[in-house]
């Protein structure tokens, strides 16, 4: 073979490994080598899942009509969205929507545009609410001296969300003290060892397909499982370790199937499918949602430990081994990997203080605050079943969604608004009192006593 053709062989093997990896960035979803090709840097809110290109764009790299609601109609459903593309079919609106087209998402939520990306990933300019409400600033005296940007001030007004902010729900909390006389929370629900389900550590089935012997790490297992609610449930090895495809109670009875030493998140679902599906709507979750490798605290955009940084978020992240702690789950687990300003400062608060208090039996139960009681709280549905919101970014943006669910647990809500529009605060993990005040709701009381003088005099002239 000559020198020329070896050298023409040498460069099509090149040039077809070149090729090939540039197919694989641009077609396997886990490939973080794709991010070369994205057209500029996601949000904040979409990067986890931003390898996975198809969820929001088509084949031919058009938008997906359901891209957004796809993910986001039930969070707008529960916050009883305040503006629907619905409330804009009205004909009357259209020279509104040739300035700002409310109908599609994309108008004020673009991606890939890092210049113009502000807060929520929003890429209209601060101002938008100017374009339909102008004649605020005419037909309410309070709001005359306001800029035009500053109508999703804290506290103030939010565009999808208003539901802790709407004049009659001022009106109905605006006599309330700081700490509320009693404690609305929802306690955690505790299983009873003695229950007729209950199973002990000699219960423990599959013992041999897990090759188990008499050794302390052993041990280890079978104590620490026969301790919680699982065992007080009467949920055995079997039914987490064992995967079958047809008949779990027959398969478990006789231990055939493929055992299992890694618990999947979808297996824990199978029993706290509420978990599971919010756990998949936050930070935490959302890449295993989208089919790709489970996010580690080194992809965060916020300060983590280093040594944390490998560290896989599924359940077993929080929710360790056989143990199942909540405690925890609750504080501990958060701090082994959060390192901003924020978590760490949790341990010199008052809030930090009555957890230990709860912990060490000087406080009654439930009254304690983690980090979970306020970015993973307790909920109640329809039916009185008390279970826990795993998408810890729920009420995080705009943070006054935490008000209803997380602060007017404890605190009156005046009190709540100022100090959720405290930044300094926020960063001290609330350590102090506001140094802020909202006027929300002052120019709502004073809104309602106008009206109330108008109904008199009008009564009067009758």
């Amino acid at each position: 073979m000559t020198a020329a053709k070896q050298l023409w062989l040498s460069l099509i093997g090149v040039n077809a490994l070149v090729i090939a990896g540039i197919a694989y960035s641009a077609f396997a979803p886990e490939a973080s080598t794709k991010a070369m090709l994205l057209p500029g840097k996601t949000s904040h809110g979409h990067y986890q899942i931003e390898m996975r290109c198809d969820l929001c764009h088509t084949e031919g790299s058009g938008l997906r009509e359901d891209a957004c609601t796809s993910c986001h109609a039930e969070e707008l459903r529960r916050a009883k969205d305040t503006h629907p593309a619905s409330k804009f079919n009205d004909p009357t609106n259209a020279e509104l929507l040739s300035v700002l087209d409310a109908t599609d998402c994309v108008t004020c939520h673009r991606e890939h545009v890092e210049e113009q990306t502000l807060e929520m990933g929003l890429t209209m300019p601060a101002d938008y609410c100017f374009h339909c409400h102008q004649e605020t600033l005419q037909t309410r005296p309070s709001h005359a001296d306001f800029k035009f940007d500053s109508c999703a001030t804290a506290g103030c007004h939010n565009y999808h969300d208003n539901r802790a902010l709407y004049e009659d729900f001022l009106l109905k909390h605006a006599e309330e003290d700081v700490f509320l006389e009693e404690m609305v929370g929802l306690t955690r629900l505790t299983l009873s060892e003695n229950s007729d389900e209950a199973l002990s550590r000699e219960d423990a089935d599959g013992l041999e397909s897990l090759g188990t012997t008499d050794s302390s790490d052993d041990l280890m297992i079978w104590n620490d499982w026969a301790s919680t609610a699982h065992a007080s449930a009467g949920v055995n090895c079997s039914g987490c370790h064992l995967e079958v495809s047809d008949d779990r109670d027959e398969a478990a009875s006789n231990l055939a199937g493929t055992w299992n030493r890694k618990v999947s998140v979808q297996t824990c679902g199978n029993c706290h499918e509420r978990q599971m599906e919010t756990f998949f709507e936050g930070h935490h979750g959302m890449r295993l949602a989208a089919d790709l490798p489970a996010m580690t605290p080194r992809d965060a955009r916020i300060p983590m430990h280093v040594d944390a940084a490998h560290r896989e978020l599924d359940c077993n992240a929080c929710h360790s081994g056989h143990r199942f702690d909540t405690q925890y789950a609750s504080v501990d687990a958060c701090l082994t990997c959060h390192s901003d300003e924020h978590s760490q400062s949790f341990l010199t608060t008052s809030h930090h203080a009555a957890w230990q208090s709860e912990l060490a039996g000087d406080a009654p139960t439930g009254s304690g605050v983690s980090c979970a009681t306020c970015h993973m709280p307790r909920m109640e549905d329809e039916d009185g079943n008390v279970w826990v919101n795993h998408n810890q970014n729920d009420n995080l943006r705009p943070n006054e969604k935490m008000i209803r669910d997380v602060c007017m647990q404890c605190h009156g809500l005046a009190f709540s608004i100022d100090a959720l529009a405290d930044e300094q605060l926020i960063d001290n993990c609330f350590a102090d009192a506001p140094s802020t005040h909202i006027q929300s709701f002052d120019m709502a009381k004073s809104r309602f006593e106008e009206r109330q003088r108008k109904r008199e005099a009008r009564s009067k002239q009758k």
